[in-house]
């Protein structure tokens, strides 16, 4: 319990704030419970849909030291919750309606409905930008050649043996990109739009992935560059990006359960809090040591959900059908784990 007892305040302060938001937007005691469930709603939402994302961020926050684990759970989740969850929707509108932050902001709080239309219009930038950076993490684990333990046997080495060949990972997301360009039946400015959102994603990735270059020479090799992203400053930009590619789609995807931008924010911080309280209780409890294929499972469901944001721009996808894919490659991953332990054990 010590693992979560900061999720267990943010969602009694949330829940608080809920209710009495509900409460004075209703003008009395019927506005509670319909804010506090929606607010249950969402954060158990966020919840299911990021699992995955927690076994990943596990991966990277294992080879943390203890005070930037503090960092990513009090520092990280003002940039989850204010920066993703609430700025960034914001500026995105302002840029697309040519609107001041203010103006926006107000737009949200009183015409709820015209703010929510908005950034739907701004959804194919989001799902190639998302969509590109997700798919990078998942080709960057998939064409490890340095990785030993493969779940999928055969296939995988082969994918692992194509990683030596530098830049591979790169070229196959800049043909995805290109194949959107031709064959998604879209105006030629949206093509623009989903090619520089997608190209942003693959220019923040490449950055910082190669960031780590700034602190060791050439003759050190690429052992020392890979452990200096995983640590420190860089290791939790990269964990914040990494969120924020993951909650890009939840956000839009809660205005199909509410238009109040307040009670949204305030459920998705919940959910957002809970799954890094996990990471870090998967840390601590050494899950991933425990069961080796899980990151290969979190990993697998990454990859898929990087192809569903694409898939996007051509047609919408529930909620639902992207938490259930997370689930059943995390728990195919859990399996197999204990199958493997029990092989080693014989």
């Amino acid at each position: 319990m010590r693992d979560f007892r900061y999720s267990f305040f943010v969602t009694f302060l949330c829940l608080g704030l809920a209710a009495l938001w509900g409460y004075e937007l209703r003008g009395g005691i019927s506005g509670i419970w319909p804010a506090l469930s929606v607010a249950l709603i969402l954060g158990i939402m966020e919840v299911s849909l990021s699992f995955d994302n927690a076994v990943v961020n596990a991966s990277i926050l294992k080879e943390m030291d203890e005070k930037w684990r503090h960092i990513f759970l009090t520092v990280g989740i003002l940039i989850a919750v204010f920066g993703v969850r609430l700025l960034f929707p914001l500026l995105l509108v302002a840029a697309a309606t040519d609107q001041g932050l203010v103006d926006v902001a107000n737009m949200a709080l009183n015409n709820p409905v015209l703010y929510a239309d908005y950034l739907d219009d701004g959804h194919n930038a989001i799902a190639a930008f998302g969509g590109s950076f997700l798919f990078l993490v998942f080709l960057s684990f998939v064409f490890d050649p340095e990785k030993e333990l493969h779940w999928l046997g055969r296939l995988e080495a082969a994918l692992g043996k194509l990683g030596s060949m530098e830049s591979i990972k790169i070229i196959v997301i800049l043909l995805i990109l290109l194949g959107l360009q031709n064959f998604l039946p879209i105006s030629q400015a949206e093509r623009l739009t989903i090619l520089l959102a997608g190209l942003s994603g693959v220019v923040l990735y490449v950055l910082i992935d190669n960031l780590s270059g700034f602190f060791s020479s050439q003759a050190e090799g690429d052992a020392f560059a890979k452990t200096a992203k995983r640590n420190g400053a860089m290791g939790f930009l990269y964990l914040e990006i990494l969120d924020a590619s993951f909650s890009f789609d939840g956000v839009i995807g809660a205005f199909a359960i509410t238009r109040d931008v307040i009670i949204i924010m305030l459920g998705l911080t919940i959910g957002a809090m809970f799954v890094r309280s996990l990471t870090v209780r998967l840390v601590y409890k050494g899950t991933l040591d425990n069961y080796v294929y899980l990151e290969h499972g979190a990993h697998y469901a990454i990859g898929v959900l990087g192809l569903i944001m694409f898939y996007t721009i051509y047609q919408p996808v529930p909620e639902v059908v992207t938490g259930l894919i997370g689930v059943v490659f995390i728990m195919a991953a859990f399996c197999s784990s204990i199958l493997y332990k029990r092989r080693l054990a014989h």
